[in-house]
């Protein structure tokens, strides 16, 4: 399924990084920034979760929730949100319903190597739970800058 702006956001359930199940209703009245990323405590993952973590602050102010969603388990995101100090959720998709659903699980290429998996793409969710704009090529390091950026011209 290809989502794009507009289109309702999927719902969904998922845990945490401490097992705590989440909703994405949960946070409805808020904007969402639902990002997917390949896998925890890779260089492009921590750069991106490090940025994220860098401009919560502004992000929180904007009125925006931190949603980081990955196919590895629970006890991957606890280590992975303790050794960087992450301040928000991470969510662990280990049966890959969400990423299918969302449309990121995919064909990639390494070193000359096919394989399935995430890919890094993220949805920025407005308050009644509608795809306000789709991020299909992200930049890690810039990208919650990025994010910051909209969230400011579309929340006015």
């Amino acid at each position: 399924m290809k989502l794009s702006a507009g289109d309702r956001a999927p719902e969904f359930a998922l845990p945490d990084q401490n097992g705590k199940l989440h909703k994405l209703s949960a946070s409805k009245g808020k904007w969402r920034i639902l990002y997917f990323y390949p896998k925890d405590d890779t260089p492009g993952c921590t750069k991106e979760a490090c940025a994220f973590r860098d401009n919560q602050t502004k992000l929180k102010r904007l009125g925006a929730v931190i949603l980081g969603v990955s196919v590895d388990p629970v006890e991957k995101h606890k280590k992975f949100a303790d050794k960087y100090e992450l301040p928000f959720t991470l969510l662990s998709d280990a049966d890959k319903t969400v990423v299918r659903e969302y449309g990121v699980w995919g064909k990639k290429k390494f070193m000359g190597r096919e394989y399935m998996g995430t890919n890094r793409v993220s949805f920025l969710i407005d308050p009644r739970g509608r795809i306000a704009k789709v991020y299909a090529k992200v930049k890690p390091a810039e990208h919650a800058e990025e994010v910051a950026v909209d969230l400011r011209e579309l929340a006015k």
